[in-house]
């Protein structure tokens, strides 16, 4: 028979705090005594950890208010970085696949500090986003690339306009 999602009541965990981001609903399932919730475009279950909570918020906000089409997000995007491969959190790509926007996420309780910029920067050498953005659910930080040099946004891009 197969499993039924439960309804688990995830705000109330002290390990998923509220996040600076509209909240959101997600469907969970407990498994082998650990949280999963679906993921929409993956089409499966993943572990809810603290930085996987952080991104699905961070993608219902692209879709929501960024206006990102939901095929164009692509999660643990590879990274070919100095011969090993990394992944960066989510990157959305325009409309010829290039990227556009590469995210990286935190869990809330990791500062968002210059170790995390130099992570993406090193990440956007390879794949030369236009935008990058950098959170733990309750700091945000939102660059666009322009002439070399990060050029820090007061505000999201609007990606349906791009």
């Amino acid at each position: 028979m197969p499993e039924r999602p439960e309804h688990l009541e995830l705000s109330a965990r002290p390990e998923l705090p509220r996040l600076h981001f509209p909240s959101i609903r997600l469907r969970a399932r407990e498994r082998d005594g650990q949280v999963e919730v679906w993921d929409a475009l993956r089409g499966t279950y993943l572990v809810l950890t603290p930085e996987e909570w952080v991104r699905q918020h961070l993608i219902a906000y692209l879709i929501s208010h960024c206006e990102a089409l939901p095929l164009r997000i692509v999660q643990e995007y590879p990274v070919p970085l100095n011969g090993q491969a990394q992944r960066a959190d989510a990157v959305v790509v325009d409309d010829t696949a290039r990227p556009l926007l590469l995210a990286e996420c935190k869990a809330p309780d990791v500062p968002v500090d210059r170790s995390v910029f130099r992570q993406a920067v090193r990440y956007n050498s390879v794949l030369s986003a236009r935008y990058v953005v950098l959170t733990n659910g309750l700091t945000h930080y939102c660059c666009e690339f322009c002439d070399g040099k990060y050029v820090p946004l007061s505000s999201f891009p609007r990606l349906s306009r791009i």
